[in-house]
């Protein structure tokens, strides 16, 4: 991306801030501080839809069928196909949303140092060099590097995903105008909330060059192909390949026996448009489509269809942790006394504490605060020396009936270089004992520190001093000889809902992997509270040094990245989709964006902000991860019954279209009139309209499945020819023992290549015992109603009008006895194939 634009150099800045001149300069060089998306046109978008193989040969098939009169086949193509882009296109569009959403974020005014004065001015209007005042309360409006800082802390969780401030300093060395970290002290980011404190910043980046910016811009591109559109692409380019192969053999067959040149580029059409797949869209489509009412139902929204079944064929789940696998809300988790014992009494002072705290509360303090249970009855405020970065403590003088206290809560290591005493149990009226706090207690308590630390908790230190009755006025300077009491330790906690669903996802086939903007040790807490083994941690810093390859090979084994800012997490993403899976990330903030827009399946929930929702493609109307799992088995549903029909279309169907193809050698007549192709193709794809209804097997819903082309040919390959031998059979029967002219071979193969590949369904639809797997009733009418009507047409008022004739009565024995031979032997080399494949292709850990 090119930021110069929107960048300056570090010879640009001025600590003084900058004249209007100035400022109009810059700004006519940069432009104005505003994240506005570049939109193709609405023509553009929708006409791209149409590049598709699958829609070409559609189209195609499309219009030939017109062409030859055949107004209810194009008629159908044609709504399919539109259905199909259009919903493509609202795809797309919606991205766009997602970065328009972008600009409202940073729609404020600012207070900037113009002239040598300070003025306000819309945000817009800032430009790198800008000196800017931000205090508590205010939306950072660009990148900007920390000049100076007075109890400066920063809620970044827009970018990080941490649900804890951060405390920025001024900029103790020269900043990389053009890198964008996180972790940078002397930093601040478009977007973030200043939560407390004050400072001066000067502009770094603006508009598109920030790294709110650069989110925006990754939303405006198209995201990467799913499993799903990679699917069809590759699909269609098979049928297209098969279909020109098939229609040139038989147009050429056709012209080296000099037979009508017209009749016979019409029976090529006709194959053309029996081998196109024109129900796919129509089945996939419905079938989506009950699976987003299911769905709905479970109070998951669906805002794109193909989503469904792209997470049928999810094997790896990238989640975020923050929001989603934990409340997203701190949590006073423990306190405890210097030996690491529950403590009662540390709690009561850390809530004296945060209740007289006056400024603004910290989301620790609210977390001290929520512990309502906590009795303060009898004591009052008198005196309070307020936080600052340097003390790093706040303390609070309080008093009830009996005594006067100082009370001190802070950073751990800043509390404890100001005690020299610790609370040692109590004495027999309760009140507590006291110690030394000599090198061994120190070094217990340093101890203790290092294991909440390393579990994951975020811990202040509450110390204590009596004061006479006559102490009313507190200065930092009385901050000394303090008595430590103990700790507080915060975690934001885990979901309750979470640990069972991600069993539920792992026993399922679906691996899972954190991606987070957090550190390492809270990351590996939650994992361990979830019960998610940690194989392998990579951190920012790592993924940033290094390449594509890399990385590509260093995801395999890793399950826990940690540090991630959001151009990481797409890196991640984009690894793992190379090495073959097919990816979801679930994720709620602004941060997630860029990934939910890049991963197959962008899932967020309905708490999450605005820019998350618009660029996932389903949203947890509830905040419950079980839900994800309802959509996965709904997902690989969806996928079963779509496979259904094109299995069906690469093997007997296709098998049907070879035979016709191979019949011209050796007939002196077409083997079936145009027409007839043409009524035989739509009689068939109205027997398989109930598909998306049809039940499927549970071993099929208990593993990951997706597109897979080898799979496809192979088992075209293999049943395909069976449905030829047994067409080739017929000939036979009508030819030499039947003795058929031209008219009753005809009837006869129509009637018999229909009955075959509609009623082959009830074998393919299943890999198991298909006497065991139910399918749905509506499909076992719609399958023998179209059989018996193909038996009844050669005896109705339409044969002559369709070159149908009666056939005798011991054609349909043969017939009977020939469609049971072709199911059972279909049945036994679909076993044969299934366990091949099986062996040869054993499922793999993601």
């Amino acid at each position: 991306m090119d930021d110069s634009a929107s960048t300056a150099s570090p010879s640009l800045l001025s600590a003084a801030g900058l004249t209007g001149s100035e400022a109009a300069a810059r700004l006519a060089r940069f432009g104005p501080n505003v994240l506005k998306p570049h939109r193709r046109s609405i023509v553009l978008q929708f006409l791209a839809r149409f590049g598709n193989p699958l829609v070409i040969v559609l189209l195609v098939a499309c219009g030939i069928s017109a062409a030859t009169g055949d107004a209810t086949s194009a008629a159908v193509i044609a709504v399919m196909v539109l259905l199909s882009v259009v919903l493509d296109f609202v795809q797309e569009y919606r991205a766009g949303q997602a970065a328009e959403q972008l600009s409202q974020q940073v729609a404020l005014n600012v207070g900037v140092l113009r002239d040598g004065a300070r003025s306000e001015i819309p945000a817009e209007q800032l430009v790198p060099g800008d000196v800017v005042f931000l205090s508590t309360g205010d939306l950072v409006p660009a990148d900007a590097e920390v000049l100076l800082a007075q109890d400066f802390f920063v809620n970044q969780a827009l970018l990080t995903g941490e649900a804890f401030p951060v405390e920025h300093h001024a900029a103790t060395a020269p900043v990389d105008v053009d890198r964008i970290d996180t972790d940078t002290d002397g930093q601040v980011f478009m977007g973030s909330n200043v939560v407390s404190g004050s400072a001066q910043v000067r502009v770094l980046r603006t508009a598109k060059a920030t790294a709110i910016g650069r989110i925006a811009q990754a939303l405006e591109k198209r995201p990467p192909p799913t499993a799903f559109e990679i699917g069809t692409r590759r699909f269609g380019l098979l049928i297209m390949r098969l279909t020109l192969l098939l229609v040139l053999f038989t147009i050429l067959v056709n012209a080296m026996f000099q037979r009508p040149l017209l009749e016979s580029f019409l029976f090529g059409v006709a194959l053309a448009v029996g081998l196109t797949p024109e129900l796919l869209p129509m089945i996939v489509s419905v079938t989506l489509s009950r699976g987003a009412l299911r769905m709905a139902r479970r109070q998951v929204i669906v805002k794109r269809l193909s989503a469904i079944q792209d997470m049928g064929a999810m094997d790896v789940l990238c989640t975020d942790k923050t929001g989603t696998l934990t409340e997203a809300r701190i949590r006073l988790e423990q306190h405890l006394d210097p030996a690491g014992n529950d403590s009662a009494r540390v709690l009561q002072l850390a809530f004296l504490n945060s209740a007289n705290e006056s400024g603004l509360k910290s989301p620790l303090d609210d977390a001290i605060l929520a512990h309502g249970e906590v009795d303060v009855a009898g004591w009052r405020k008198l005196d309070e020396v307020p936080f600052d970065f340097e003390r790093r403590r706040v303390s609070v003088l309080v008093e009830d009936a009996a005594q006067r206290l100082l009370i001190v809560k802070g950073a751990p290591e800043d509390v404890l270089r100001v005690c020299t005493q610790v609370e040692d149990g109590t004495d027999a009226g309760g009140s507590p004992r006291t110690a030394a706090l000599d090198d061994i207690r120190r070094q217990a308590c340093t101890i203790l520190l290092d294991q909440l630390a390393n579990q994951g908790f975020r811990v202040l230190a509450v110390a204590w001093r009596a004061e006479p009755g006559d102490f009313i006025d507190a200065t930092a300077a009385d901050e000394i000889t303090l008595v430590l009491a103990g700790f507080v330790a915060f975690l934001d906690p885990p979901k309750e809902s979470a640990k069972p669903a991600l069993a539920a996802l792992a026993a399922s086939g679906v691996a899972v992997k954190i991606v987070t903007g957090d550190n390492e040790l809270v990351a590996r807490h939650v994992c361990g509270e979830l019960g998610l083994e940690v194989t392998g941690v990579l951190t920012g810093a790592q993924i940033e040094a290094m390449n594509d390859d890399a990385l590509r090979a260093g995801v395999a084994d890793v399950n826990l990245f940690a540090r991630a800012n959001p151009q990481q997490k797409t890196r991640v993403l984009l690894a793992l989709k190379a090495r073959g899976h097919v990816v979801g990330y679930m994720g709620d903030g602004i941060n997630d964006a860029p990934s939910l827009h890049a991963a197959d399946v962008g899932i967020s929930v309905e708490s999450g902000v605005d820019v998350a929702k618009q660029a996932a493609a389903m949203i947890l109307m509830r905040s419950d991860l079980g839900v994800l799992h309802d959509g996965i088995i709904e997902g690989r549903r969806t996928f079963g019954n779509v496979m259904k029909y094109i299995m069906m279309a690469t093997s007997s169907n296709f098998g049907n279209m070879f035979s016709m193809a191979a019949a011209t050698l050796f007939l002196p007549f077409l083997p079936m009139l145009p027409l007839q192709v043409l009524l035989n193709n739509f009689l068939y794809d109205l027997s398989e309209t109930p598909l998306p209804l049809d039940n499927v097997d549970e071993a099929d819903l208990a593993r990951p499945r997706r597109w897979d082309m080898a799979f496809i040919r192979d088992f075209m390959a293999t049943i395909g020819p069976i449905s030829s031998l047994f067409d080739f059979l017929t000939f036979y029967v009508l030819l030499k023992v039947l003795e058929a002219g031209e008219r009753e071979f005809h009837t006869g193969w129509f009637v018999e290549s229909l009955a075959t590949q509609v009623l082959v369904i009830f074998i393919i639809r299943t890999r198991g015992n298909p006497l065991k797997s139910r399918p749905h009733p509506l499909l076992v009418a719609t399958s023998l109603g179209i059989v018996a009507l193909a038996a009844i047409l050669p005896y109705t008022p339409l044969a002559g009008m369709l070159g149908f004739v009666p056939l005798p009565p011991e054609f349909f024995a043969i017939l009977g006895a020939m469609v049971a031979a072709y199911l059972l032997l279909v049945e036994l080399v679909k076993r044969w194939f299934f366990g091949r494949w099986e062996r040869r292709h054993p499922p793999t850990a993601s």
